[in-house]
């Protein structure tokens, strides 16, 4: 098995979510290569942190290394990855992954057979991965996750994130340039 060390995540929210496309994710064994990340600060309007600590909220004021998981609107889960330098209480959205290992399974979860509209969303892809409200608060470096390093530096594109209605002008939503596995083109 092979873990990215808990120092790939105590780094600048903005380079550890541009540094996680093309990172292969596996839950249990299945996953595939991160395709695209949103990346939320402390002193974002639009982080769930902004405000201060809450029970919610609480992961993401802890270590860096660990996973975020939040049921969106009380019917999808959305999973990010804790980071940032010095307890920043910053994370990384996983938006979207390239289904690559154990796609019966995923499909199985999501109840459909489309490749592209598995794992495309942060809520598809929650579902996909079997991860809920249970993983919250897991160390990243340990099972059942496993983060493997890219098999190859993938062309990155930057645009404004998504699915919010503060700081949606920031460039911090990033992707693998051309993948048909995005939750929405750049």
């Amino acid at each position: 098995m092979t873990f990215l060390p808990a120092s790939f995540y105590n780094r600048n929210v903005l380079q550890v979510a541009r540094d996680l496309i093309g990172v292969t994710l596996l839950v249990d064994g299945v996953g595939g290569a991160i395709v695209e990340t949103e990346a939320y600060d402390r002193d974002d309007p639009a982080s769930h942190t902004f405000r201060g600590q809450t029970p919610r909220n609480t992961v993401m004021f802890g270590e860096p290394g660990h996973i975020y998981i939040y049921l969106s609107y009380g019917m999808h889960w959305c999973a990010n990855l804790v980071s940032g330098e010095g307890g920043r209480a910053s994370a990384v959205l996983l938006r979207a992954i390239e289904p690559e290992v154990g796609i019966e399974r995923m499909e199985e979860r999501r109840g459909v057979t489309k490749r592209t509209l598995l794992c495309s969303g942060p809520g598809r892809l929650c579902e996909a991965l079997g991860l809920t409200g249970a993983q919250n608060g897991l160390a990243l470096t340990q099972l059942p996750f496993e983060l493997q390093r890219r098999r190859e530096e993938p062309p990155i594109v930057a645009g404004p994130r998504i699915g919010i209605t503060k700081a949606v002008e920031r460039p911090w939503r990033f992707g693998w340039e051309g993948s048909k596995f995005l939750s929405k083109k750049f």
